[in-house]
């Protein structure tokens, strides 16, 4: 697959998410509990999630990620026990569209990598992944993660 990379002005969104590590073989179990957790506490305050459920890799180291998991909100929510609201950053980022599995998303990061070097953008560190479709629901080879750098 070619991954089209571009870039993004992107406003902010304040976030209700668990900040945790975790080894890349842990992440379906790690994942599926924190967004289960962050529903409920959702749920339970009466509001829902304003956009996909992302994951934002704090370094990539793969037997131990720093992870932060959650849902974008329409407005900021208090929290509590692990649950920590946050914010994904406003501003000029870079993105590509992974269309595909997710054991195959390498291949979007060396694009968008490429990308970024051949166009002079500095990403800020940190990389953020957005689940556009249900894993439950939706084949392998038509998951949809979009991949989004910000940069500095």
């Amino acid at each position: 697959m070619t991954h089209q990379c571009q870039l993004l002005d992107r406003r902010s969104q304040p976030t209700l998410a668990i900040h945790t590590r975790s080894p890349v073989q842990g992440l379906p179990q790690v994942l599926g509990s924190a967004w289960g957790a962050i529903l409920q506490y959702a749920g339970r305050m009466g509001v829902q999630p304003s956009g996909p459920p992302f994951v934002a890799y704090h370094n990539m180291d793969m037997q131990d990620l720093d992870l932060e998991i959650g849902f974008p909100f329409a407005h900021a929510l208090n929290g509590e026990g692990e649950l920590l609201p946050g914010e994904i950053p406003g501003g000029r980022a870079a993105g590509c569209l992974h269309v595909g599995p997710y054991d195959q998303l390498g291949a979007a990061y060396e694009a968008l990598q490429k990308w970024l070097e051949a166009n002079g953008y500095t990403p800020s560190g940190v990389a953020y992944e957005f689940y556009l479709n249900d894993p439950q629901t939706t084949p392998p080879d038509e998951l949809q993660t979009q991949v989004v750098f910000p940069l500095l």
